[in-house]
């Protein structure tokens, strides 16, 4: 299921972690040559991702489940 993403965060090893609007989290790394999302190294690139559409894992496992 595709939930927006609202803001970001670090985690405690300091990986970023999107926000999504459903209330799950989802890891948004940038780990290259596996992940290759440079733009969340930047305050202006995350910024720019807000809005973007994520698919939502847990969102699919439990369709019936949101923490909103």
């Amino acid at each position: 299921m595709q939930q927006a993403i609202i803001g970001f965060h670090l985690d405690d090893e300091q990986d970023w972690v999107a926000d999504l609007a459903c209330g799950h989290k989802q890891h948004v790394r940038h780990n290259p040559p596996w992940q290759n999302r440079p733009w969340v190294m930047t305050a202006a690139g995350r910024q720019e991702k807000l809005g973007m559409m994520l698919q939502c894992k847990q969102c699919e496992e439990n369709p019936s489940i949101s923490l909103n």
